[in-house]
């Protein structure tokens, strides 16, 4: 299967199922109210497929444009309605029951989340743990004093047991204050406590990887740079490099672990080096040549060789992480509730210019990070659905008209106002609403496009 395949349809995958169980939400709730419901469509625009079911008949369609749904309900508003179904209209019930139909797309989001957290959970994942790399010079890492192969225990007093938990913190605390305790460990038992500055996240409106700006980096062990295993017919095999032997320098420059060679190589796609290499005890060189590789729309070299497994006991670097089924269930509750007041948080920073709307993304990096998150793994995807199951809900509740934050919005001002606004107030706030969601729409889709042309 082709590249550009699997992603779309892991995309598809997450788009249908987030879609679906959105308009469940109103369908089901809609009926559970007595309302009736004329039509479920799966996109908007002009319908492809339908189908009619049930008592009411219903219909069931598939429509072009698949970037949403809806769920049309009998509503007088929109037409005749027979007398003796009047009853069952949208518009005639109360303002409570109207609100809880309209609430109940962004809710099914939210539990939808909690039900992906929770299966992730209970079937439990290998999870990387928080050991932190050697920073780059002049980061709030390094000016903290972070040391390569330590293992962050805690973060302000709270325990944290895997890399994405690390992550997380770090994330959610840079949104809250300017600086977070480190407890860590080393190889040799010894505890240290790191004053990490967290204004670097926040300094560039949150664009781009906050975590390399604080200069947080995983733990590589510094393996020696012996090959382990070649790609048939890649440019090392084919430049004569064999399993067992030592690199020991590219282009006259030292090369003292595998990371360096990997450095190297990595930063010189399709331009030719010299490798020397000791073999038996002797030392040779040979011209290689990296393939040139795309890598999230940069190039990357690359020679087709792996590191040999170095001799002895290595440090773990995973744990496998499962919960029984009702701690797997409040973990997953508070998983998606930190998460929801996350986006709630980052989206009023946006709206204030704390955070750049470069952030704001479109189909296409959902696209790009649902196949990357499918590549990884079950579990990996799982969570990438849930989260954008979150924000999904999310931005559904914001008081935008023709989203259902808006129909609640406009709730709220009947109940204020005892009385509906009228037809030609709905009708402008409706055009001002479509034209906001244009201008959201437009602005995702271009930072689509500037990160998947500017790497």
């Amino acid at each position: 299967m082709s590249n550009f395949l699997f992603y779309l349809i892991a995309f598809l995958v997450v788009l249908g199922v987030l879609i679906v169980f959105h308009e469940l939400g109103h369908f089901l709730v809609a009926r559970w109210c007595g309302v009736k419901v004329l039509r479920f469509s799966f996109g908007f625009g002009r319908i492809l497929w339908s189908r009619k079911y049930g008592k009411d008949q219903t219909e069931w369609a598939v429509s072009a444009f698949p970037l949403g749904g809806y769920v049309k309900m009998l509503d007088e508003r929109e037409g005749e309605v027979a007398a003796n179904e009047a009853h069952r209209a949208f518009n005639r019930q109360g303002v409570g029951v109207r609100s809880l139909i309209v609430a109940a797309g962004p809710l099914a989001n939210f539990f939808l989340a909690v039900l992906l957290y929770w299966a992730v959970f209970m079937l439990g994942s290998d999870e990387l743990l928080p050991i932190l790399g050697a920073p780059p010079e002049d980061t709030p890492a390094a000016m903290a004093s972070i040391r390569n192969g330590e293992q962050v225990r805690k973060i302000d007093g709270e325990t944290v047991g895997t890399w994405n938990d690390f992550r997380w913190r770090v994330l959610q605390k840079a949104a809250e204050q300017e600086s977070i305790e480190l407890e860590t460990v080393d190889e040799r038992g010894y505890v240290a406590i790191r004053r990490l500055y967290l204004s670097a996240v926040a300094e560039a409106g949150w664009e781009g990887d906050g975590f390399e700006r604080l200069g947080l980096r995983g733990y590589r062990p510094e393996l020696p740079a012996v090959i382990g295993k070649l790609v048939a017919g890649g440019p090392g095999d084919q430049a004569g490099l064999r399993p067992g032997d030592l690199v020991v320098g590219i282009d006259g420059e030292p090369v003292r672990h595998w990371l360096d060679l990997v450095g190297a190589v990595r930063k010189s796609p399709g331009r030719e080096l010299s490798v020397e290499f000791e073999r038996d005890g002797v030392t040779a060189a040979v011209h290689i040549v990296p393939e040139a590789i795309s890598e999230r729309g940069q190039l990357v070299g690359k020679i087709g060789v792996a590191v040999a497994e170095a001799p002895g006991s290595q440090r773990p670097l995973k744990t496998f992480v499962r919960y029984g089924v009702l701690e797997a269930g409040y973990k997953a509750l508070n998983e998606t509730w930190e998460k929801t007041v996350f986006s709630v948080v980052m989206f009023g920073k946006m709206l204030v210019g704390e955070v750049s709307w470069k952030n704001l993304s479109g189909p296409v990096t959902i696209a790009d990070y649902a196949g990357q998150s499918a590549r990884l793994g079950m579990d990996y995807y799982l969570k990438f659905m849930a989260l954008v199951s979150i924000s999904l809900g999310v931005l559904n509740l914001l008081p935008v008209p023709v989203l259902d934050g808006g129909h609640l919005m406009y709730h709220m001002i009947e109940v204020v106002r005892r009385r509906p606004l009228s037809e030609r107030a709905m009708e402008i706030s409706q055009q001002i609403g479509l034209s906001i969601l244009f201008v959201l729409m437009a602005f995702a889709f271009f930072n689509d496009l500037n990160r998947l042309f500017n790497g």
